[in-house]
């Protein structure tokens, strides 16, 4: 407990726009290498960049999304660096004018709390290429199809505490750009990739330790691990004496470790100035209104409704809004179970997220549909069948195996709650076991259940729980 994490990070979201953000190339993904560059791309000389205006309705969709100030007046500006997939020799981003600033997210913890992330900015950039190493002996290729590509970085301030806070953080954040359309989320492809800058300092210290850049990550679970790693390498450093470097490093997944990339550049290194092609953007509160009556219902109020309509837990609401698929699923489901939405809750992340992740499918490849799902739910409700049943009937439906009411009809499945048949039963049961009914009647109270078992085993599972538990409990008191 000496010692504190102090996180920020950067996230880079790849617009979802058919063409790229100066040029009229395509920006879909997995063609061949240098098959979607343009000249505009490529840096040739005497090409002018031309502002792709969907861009700018994306950005702010997002502003509006974080709660942010959307600026009038935003300028573009030229990064200068090297990189031999950088054609231009320069990157078209933006720096002291952003046109998003001072926003936020508000985050849920495991402990169901809440906390506030402020967000400095997000600013309109493009990608680079890419340098292909893999393929090639001595040499690296250079694939510019992502040179051009529209960016939204988005930068928090340093608010996050944890690697979990920075999940948090992070999935929150994903969730809304997904739920706006402006951006695939697609982590593998590179749609959704973050650097966290790290840093730790002795707790009730107010002044910052020396941060380093861990650079773009592109999943949850090595964002999480890279940076529980890095803050246990800082803390080792300075209990032993050493200092901890500015600098940009890698993390390496299999052997999870990170590893020093390069001295991390201050802004002064970029040499920025407003690129003289592009005219500043300007924003008029017009357009900024006409965006925003395209608003969704984004997650965070969805997750409201959802506790508010459906009585549920901020838990479990925050849970069924992390994607607006299974959020639909959910409320498709409580619709075919006759209204019963925390009934509905628990199938739609248990059994049915429990059975989607062993098979590695997404929600929308559930071969259970939220109807067929919403129908089982029902069944249970009007005690046609038993909870442990229903498992039974799920597994059915999971391998295409008819409708529910087919299943229970088929299999002989149906739920026995005619009292007068399960008082035969338990006087048969109790019949045959009086050692056990002597004990419970001397104050054994934990035989009850095996007399619940017994009951159960003897029905194939087909009785009605409460009406069992009420008349053994009579029975057994007699």
């Amino acid at each position: 407990m000496e010692w504190e994490t102090v996180i920020g990070l950067e996230v880079h979201t790849q617009l979802l726009t058919k063409s790229k953000l100066f040029s009229g190339a395509s920006t879909a993904f997995g063609a061949d290498p240098n098959t979607q560059a343009c000249a505009i791309d490529l840096g040739f000389p005497g090409v002018l960049p031309v502002l792709n205006g969907e861009v700018v309705r994306m950005a702010i969709k997002l502003g509006l999304g974080i709660n942010a100030q959307i600026e009038a007046r935003s300028i573009f500006a030229r990064k200068n660096y090297f990189y031999p997939d950088l054609p231009k020799g320069y990157q078209i981003s933006q720096y002291e004018l952003p046109v998003v600033s001072r926003g936020f997210l508000d985050i849920l913890l495991e402990d169901g709390t809440s906390k506030r992330i402020n967000i400095t900015r997000a600013h309109l950039e493009e990608d680079a290429g890419k340098s292909l190493h893999e393929d090639f002996q001595d040499q690296s290729g250079i694939d510019l199809n992502r040179a051009g590509t529209p960016l939204l970085e988005i930068v928090s301030e340093p608010d996050m505490r944890s690697a979990k806070e920075a999940i948090a953080y992070l999935k929150t954040l994903h969730s809304l750009v997904v739920y706006l359309g402006i951006c695939d989320g697609n982590m593998q492809e590179g749609s959704f990739r973050c650097d966290a800058n790290v840093s730790v300092r002795r707790r009730g210290e107010t002044k910052f330790g020396t941060r380093t850049e861990l650079k773009n990550i592109n999943s949850f679970r090595f964002i999480e691990r890279a940076i529980n790693y890095e803050v246990e390498r800082q803390i080792a450093l300075i209990e032993n004496g050493e200092k901890v470097l500015q600098e940009t490093r890698l993390y390496d997944p299999n052997k999870n470790e990170t590893r020093s990339m390069r001295s991390k550049e201050e802004a002064n290194d970029y040499r920025y100035f407003p690129d003289p092609d592009l005219l500043p953007l300007v924003i008029s509160q017009d357009l900024i209104e006409s965006v925003r009556h395209e608003l969704p219902e984004l997650p965070q109020q969805k997750r409201q409704r959802f506790m508010d309509q459906y009585g549920l837990s901020a838990y479990d609401a925050g849970v069924l809004v992390a994607s607006r698929e299974l959020a639909n699923f959910f409320e498709t489901t409580v619709k075919a179970s006759g209204n019963q939405p925390k009934l509905a809750a628990n199938w739609v992340m248990g059994e049915l997220s429990a059975a989607l992740n062993k098979s590695n499918l997404e929600i929308t490849d559930s071969p259970v549909n939220a109807e067929q799902l919403g129908k089982l739910v029902l069944r249970i409700h009007d005690n046609t069948i038993s909870g442990k049943i229903a498992k039974t009937i799920f597994e059915a439906l999971w391998n295409k195996e008819g409708d529910v009411d087919d299943i229970i009809e088929k299999r002989g499945l149906k739920q026995v709650t005619d009292t007068s048949a399960i008082e035969v039963l338990i006087d048969k049961i109790i019949a045959a076991n009086p050692q056990q009914v002597a004990d419970y009647r001397s104050g054994k109270d934990k035989l009850f259940g095996f007399f619940v078992g017994q009951a159960m085993k003897e029905s194939g599972g087909k009785m009605n729980p409460q009406q069992l538990n009420d008349i053994l409990k009579k029975k057994l008191s007699g």
